[in-house]
């Protein structure tokens, strides 16, 4: 078993831990995942100021797929797309990747699970996101990068993920979290862009700020983000004990996944979410602070 410390490397990296690899050969390809789900196009963020060499990626359209039926607001990517795309952003086999944004992770976090759940298996998020970076005096620029195209083979399925009925066995028989705020999962107050209020019945709420240190931005300590699972009985994920995450639109759900694996529990992602469940009439609807 990795240690903490590990384990955390594993998936996050400092502002100044990155800015030592940028330029050298190996240097990871980054990219930013900053996105507004009811502002500005996040390119506009982009064009102001941006990591050196980092390229920007359209959550919407590049880490997403079309929605149809009851598929949610952003299921995951044709694989195919995927791939070329990742190509242009500079991705090649063996190479290092970093993301990020500046919502602590938030959406950044959706690139971290995408790529890995493609077969990308160095992905580590940028932790405190831009703010940290520019706060600690590090460089930034207006360039536009033209990154040499990659080479990378993608495939699905390498992180597990569930659907609508998946979702529903976990809530019965495993242990299902409710990632969004505390008043969409109560139902009491309609979020933006939610078609329903309430929560899977059966789901526990863990939202996401929860894995954040308020006064940084950057990923709370080891201990903190293990003590607060655990006052939810979430201490390790297994057969027996399945464990499965979902949001309002399989987005900010992936944070949630990434704070657990810092602490070596998986987690499977509901991509469809929120959204996917509430499209179906069919789907029961729970109300209140309760599962």
């Amino acid at each position: 078993m990795p240690s903490p410390d590990d384990l955390r490397r594993r998936h996050l990296i400092s502002p100044v831990e990155l800015a030592a690899r940028l330029g050298i050969p190996d240097a990871p390809v980054i990219l930013d995942i900053r996105f507004r789900l009811n502002g500005p196009d996040g390119s506009r963020d982009y064009l102001a100021g941006h990591l050196p060499d980092a390229v920007y990626v359209d959550l919407p359209t590049e880490l997403a797929g079309r929605e149809q039926g009851f598929s949610g607001r952003r299921p995951l990517p044709a694989i195919a797309d995927l791939e070329r795309d990742a190509r242009r952003w500079g991705i090649s086999a063996g190479r290092s990747v970093v993301v990020y944004d500046n919502n602590g992770g938030q959406q950044a976090s959706r690139a971290w699970w995408v790529l890995r759940w493609a077969g990308v298996k160095d992905v580590r998020l940028l932790d405190g996101g831009y703010a940290a970076w520019v706060a600690g005096g590090l460089p930034t620029t207006t360039l536009v990068p033209l990154p040499l195209r990659g080479d990378v083979a993608l495939s699905p399925g390498h992180l597990p993920s569930i659907d609508a009925d998946g979702a529903a066995r976990l809530a019965a028989e495993g242990r299902l979290i409710d990632a969004r705020d505390a008043a969409s999962y109560r139902g009491r107050e309609t979020a933006p862009g939610e078609p329903w209020e309430g929560h899977i019945p059966g789901a526990i709420n863990l939202p996401t700020s929860g894995n954040l240190d308020p006064a940084t931005g950057a990923f709370a300590t080891e201990a903190d983000l293990r003590a607060r699972f655990a006052a939810c009985g979430i201490t390790a994920a297994g057969e027996e004990t399945p464990l499965g995450v979902y949001c309002g639109g399989g987005v900010t759900a992936t944070h949630e996944l990434l704070a657990l694996a810092t602490l070596g529990i998986d987690g499977v992602l509901f991509p469809g979410s929120w959204s996917a469940w509430s499209a179906d009439p069919a789907r029961p609807v729970a109300h209140g602070d309760a599962p």
